[in-house]
């Protein structure tokens, strides 16, 4: 058998060699396959026509490759086609262990070979190494892969059903013939079936062993015929620009996406790395099968691409100090679905500029404001597109006039978000479209321009100044063509002056839409060519929109527009950490870490925050995805892995580990990388297991955690999940943790009934989680619950009496009352403004000025909670108390267990201020040890909660609802039934869609897009994201004949616990009597 393998290896590479004159092995398979493939499709890799390929080449390969095959078996070495280094090797010595050279020189026309990751090497290092030399499991691979492509060879037609079939056969003979990775070679055996277009009905899920793609050159794969080359990233690369994010505007759900990640595509596109035939249509950042299915983002995806400014002029327009003409744009596609918000938050921790698409027809929703909330917090520097434009022409048909004030009030609505939420360290970040930080265009059809593009060309046209162009371009600006001067004036002499921007930018633009939509060939044969657009005799047979793709890509492509707005505007990582270090790091700013993140050093102390981890295809395992603020990450390096809660100079929540490797993400593709320095996007494998979801990475001693994020969406809607087979519960156990790691915001926990509950920030965040725990984390069957809601626990007036509760010895007692936090300082500390980290002068000093607090109540807080930063706290107001600090740790342990589980339903608590009034205790140590506050501390303040007018807070959405007037009336009653109201109510200028807002309790919400639009008749269509927290009306959540008591005692009963409340005030009588026998 190892006779016969090596010899067959020995035939193909020779084979191959003999191929070396046509300089492409891809080109000559798809040359010889031809035939076979000619009714699937033409072939993307081949640069030869149809007519040129003999009629019998098949059937002559065929009988070749069978003869040969016999001939090569009967005499293992072939010196007059091998080799001489393998002709003088024996195969069985070829295929063993004694010999492990290291890779050698690639063949040129082997292109094949890079796809099963064989890398080439430099000339230089290979002069006196043979043509090929694998290790062991290379040459199984390599046996494996041809050993597919005889069977493609000899089928008759190889249909996408026969690829499947082959693929199937051969991963289930894999194991037979010990062949290790089957499922990564199969995606190599589907990625070269692509490049001959033949494309599998199923595959399995591309791995970090993902073949190296860089360096293969993919013949006529452009419509403009020049050759697309995968992109090689250097290190000189890596170091001359940082992280860039698309942020998208938020579309319906129903709707084909037709913005961000088209937009997306056409960048890729660019960087070459798919053709430009399937820009707009891959989706190449949608990696998962559900997000091609329903046409939205799931998970945040990056990739690195490389660009290249060509024109020196734009060198100059740059900012900021620059090498060179080249930029590596680390780009993360995130999703637009409110649900997935906390996937948004990850991306824009590990970015510095953010490209905003907003609709043209819809405007500025909802999810607009949240996003540029979080981005402008994070000190985020946004550019903005209007995208969809093609909709206003093609659809509404607007006037150029009526497109020019809908552009306009589009950046006027995202410049008041700007300005509402602006921090001043960014100065001023309003986007203008006549400083060239707003784009115009259509993902869908691949085009995009800025007002400085065509400045450009009216500048070299007419000698005039680019920059005064451009202010010219945008506003109140009319040309008048008799004086042949500018004016701001719209009218001279009784007649109306057009408007700059219509035209000089929209006029063509309309032009084009208005020939081509009318079949005016004469008319498009002469803007063709006044443009300067050059048509192949393919691309002028084309009609209709299919024609207007090709016309405005060529004229105004999307790629240069956004990729000139990019660098032009956004700041690299060198530029950007200056202001943004401060609000990064929580220690001090002057120590080695801040400084290093402050000054982007790669010969710094390393400092890499992990945002999220990304699944592999070796289950259970995740990549951590990050960013490197300062140092330098490479393969091998021991590292300190400090977790969210890790506190300088204690050893919680801290590893040190080595990093295994460091990879490139580039969308479903990994690249390994050697090292990777500071300002740059990066993988690590080997740290999943030392981090739940995110937490920082450094290599000193001293340094801080960077601070972690703050989410916009909270996980208000919960499922219980069983397995349906009891033997299975360990493999949900284990499910549910990979689930947890997956996911920044999914919420897993078991009540005390034993009940495994998931929470999600809204049904289809939920619905996706539930779906990916099922089929890969747990991959088990599962009985699912319907959908409810995660409530709060707070109270509405201070306690009535104090509590009182002794410890179970009767040697300790612990007086405390409870009252409202107050709702801004709720919000403050969730939205981490006010943390447990501060300094606790200048926390208690904002307390004081900006919420009205005792400067003495605000320096002596204990601590938040629950999970030490939740909204409650808890303060130190006793004088004189021996001991006090002894009890202190155990006295928060029981803060944050009452705090995570209150006395009414056992849900988290929120907005509530504890007071210690007083404290008495045991003059011996050991009889005040943990065992005896923990418990007596939880008692004490559940009953200090249970005397302060106990309340249930629900969560509530913000519902944005674009409706037709026609179709209005049928909102307000499905609101009216769901206890939601009508708040906000205007008409979007120049469409006939009115945008309603109203808040709708989340427990009112299941199925409410469905009724909505059965009420309107299918036109409404609602966008949800969680708002705020409202007080459950209806009376006393302690009564169970009100409306709060039966959903209280429904909480109960399905958590398995008494459905009565616990007394917990029978401690405060005791105080009472104490109180009479000894005044205070």
């Amino acid at each position: 058998m190892q006779q016969l393998a090596a010899t067959f290896f020995s035939f193909a590479s020779a084979f191959l060699n003999l191929l070396k004159p046509l300089n492409s092995g891809v080109l000559c398979m798809a040359w010889l396959l031809h035939p076979l493939v000619s009714s699937v499709g033409q072939p993307s890799a081949s640069a030869i026509s149809p007519q040129s390929t003999p009629a019998g080449a098949i059937t002559a390969i065929t009988a070749i490759t069978a003869i040969a095959s016999i001939a090569v078996v009967a005499a293992p070495a072939v010196p007059a086609v091998m080799p001489s280094h393998l002709a003088k090797r024996s195969a069985a010595a070829w295929w063993s262990d004694q010999e492990r050279p290291s890779a050698g020189h690639l063949l040129t026309s082997a292109a094949s070979l890079p796809l099963l990751g064989y890398r080439p090497r430099p000339l230089a290092e290979t002069a006196q190494a043979p043509p090929f030399s694998f290790p062991r499991a290379r040459r199984k691979k390599i046996l494996f892969f041809f050993f597919f492509l005889l069977l493609l060879l000899l089928s008759s037609s190889p249909t996408p059903a026969l690829v499947s079939s082959l693929i199937t056969t051969t991963r289930r003979l894999s194991p037979v013939l010990r062949v290790s990775y089957p499922s990564t070679l199969l995606d190599q055996v589907e990625l070269f079936s692509i490049l001959i277009n033949i494309k599998p009905q199923s595959h399995p899920p591309l791995t970090e062993k993902t073949p190296r793609l860089e360096g293969i050159s993919l013949q006529n794969n452009r419509q403009d015929g020049q050759d697309t080359l995968l992109m090689r990233f250097g290190m000189e690369q890596l170091h001359h620009r940082g992280g860039m994010q698309l942020i998208p505007e938020d579309r319906k759900e129903v709707e084909v996406d037709h913005g961000k990640s088209t937009l997306t595509d056409s960048l890729v596109q660019r960087a070459g790395i798919i053709s430009a035939a399937k820009a707009g249509e891959a989706r190449f950042t949608d990696t998962r099968q559900d997000e091609q299915d329903r046409c939205i983002t799931i998970k945040s995806t990056a990739i690195s691409l490389y660009a290249k400014l060509v024109d020196e002029d734009d060198l100059k327009d740059i900012p900021q100090k620059v090498e060179g003409n080249e930029f590596l744009i680390n780009l993360i596609d995130s999703p637009g679905h409110v649900d997935f918000s906390s996937e948004v938050t990850a991306a824009l921790r590990v970015t510095d500029g953010a490209l905003v698409v907003v609709d043209c027809v819809s405007g500025v929703c909802v999810q607009t404001e949240t996003v540029l909330r979080q981005a402008l917090s994070e000190r985020i520097k946004p550019v903005c597109i209007i995208n969809k434009v093609d909709r206003a022409l093609l659809e509404l048909q607007v006037s150029k006039e009526d497109l020019y004030q809908s552009f306009s009030r589009t950046v006027e609505s995202v410049n008041v978000i700007i300005s509402t939420y602006l921090d001043k360290a960014l100065g001023d970040v309003q986007v203008y479209p006549e400083k060239g930080t707003v784009a115009f265009g259509s993902g869908l059809h691949g085009w995009a321009f800025t007002i400085r593009q065509f400045a450009v060309k009216y500048a070299k046209k007419f000698g005039v100044d680019r920059n005064k162009m451009m202010d010219r371009l945008w506003g109140d600006n009319y040309f008048n063509p008799k004086t042949k001067k500018w004016t701001k004036n719209s009218e001279y002499e009784g007649k109306t002056l057009e408007r700059s921007f219509n035209q000089f930018i929209l006029d063509p633009i309309f032009k084009i839409f208005n020939a081509i939509t009318h079949s005016k060939k004469e008319e498009i044969a002469t803007l063709v060519e006044k443009l300067e657009i050059k048509l192949s005799s393919e691309e002028r047979d084309l009609e209709g929109k299919p024609l207007l793709k090709v016309i405005m890509r060529k004229f105004l492509p999307a790629a240069d527009a956004l990729l000139e707005m990019m660098v032009l505007n956004l700041p690299s990582p060198v530029t950007a950490q200056k202001y943004r270090a401060e609000t990064l790091y929580e220690g001090p700013t002057d120590d080695e870490a801040c400084i290093g993140v402050r000054d982007c050093d790669p010969k710094g102390p390393l400092m890499l925050y992990v945002s999220k981890m990304v699944p592999t295809s070796d289950k259970g395992r995740f990549y951590a995805f990050g960013r490197v603020f300062s140092g330098t990450v490479r393969s091998g390096l021991k590292v300190r892995i400090q977790g969210p809660n890790y506190t300088p100079g204690k050893k919680d929540d801290l590893f040190i580990k080595a990093i295994q490797r460091t990879i490139l993400m580039m969308g479903r593709f990994v690249e390994p990388i050697e090292d990777v320095p500071a300002g740059n996007i990066v993988g690590l494998v080997g740290v999943d297991q030392f981090l739940l979801k995110s937490g920082t990475l450094t290599t000193s001693e001293t340094a801080h955690n960077l601070k972690v994020m703050k989410f916009s969406v909270s996980p208000v809607v919960q499922r219980s999940v069983e397995v349906k087979n009891a033997n299975d519960l360990p493999k949900l156990v284990e499910g549910l943790k990979r689930l947890s790691k997956s996911d920044p915001c999914v919420l897993t926990m078991i009540n005390e009934s034993g009940e495994h509950v998931v929470a999600g920030a809204g049904e289809l965040h939920l619905e996706i989680c539930l779906k990916d725990l099922e089929e890969d984390h747990a991959g088990v069957p599962l009985r699912i619950s319907d959908p409810v809601v995660a409530y709060r626990e707070t109270v509405g007036s201070e306690s009535s009496m104090v509590a009182l509760s002794k410890s179970q010895n009767k040697h300790n007692r612990l007086y405390v009352t409870a009252q409202p936090l107050g709702e801004e300082v709720s919000l403050a500390i969730e939205a981490g403004k006010i943390s447990p980290r501060d300094d606790i002068k200048t926390r208690a000093r904002l307390l004081a000025d900006e919420y009205e607090w005792d400067v003495t109540d605000a320096r002596k807080i204990w601590c938040f909670g629950p999970d030490t930063s939740g909204a409650n706290v808890l303060v130190d107001q006793t004088k004189a108390v021996q001991y006090l600090n002894e009890i202190k740790d155990s006295f928060v342990s029981g803060f944050q267990w009452a705090t995570r589980e209150g006395p009414v339903a056992e849900e988290p608590m929120r907005a509530i201020r504890f007071n210690i009034q007083d404290v008495t205790l045991h003059p011996d140590a050991i009889h005040r040890g943990g065992g005896q506050i923990i418990g007596t501390a939880r008692r004490v303040l559940l009953a200090a909660t249970l005397l302060a007018d106990p309340g249930i807070l629900e969560p509530v959405f913000l519902v944005e609802i674009q409706v037709p007037e026609q179709a209005m009336g049928g909102i307000y009653g499905v609101l009216t039934r769901r206890r939601g109201h009508v708040f906000a109510e205007e008409q979007r200028p120049g469409t006939p869609l009115f945008t309603i807002k109203a808040y709708l309790p989340v427990n009112e919400s299941f199925g409410f897009p469905a009724d909505l639009r059965s009420a309107t008749g299918g036109q409404a269509f609602p966008q949800s994201v969680f708002d705020h927290w409202q007080l459950l009306p209806g009376g006393s959540a302690l009564d169970p004949t009100t409306k709060p008591g039966q959903i209280v005692t429904e909480m109960r009963k399905r958590k398995g616990i008494k459905e009565t409340v616990p007394d917990y005030t029978n401690s405060a009588l005791v105080y009472l009597k104490h109180n009479a026998e000894k005044p205070m």
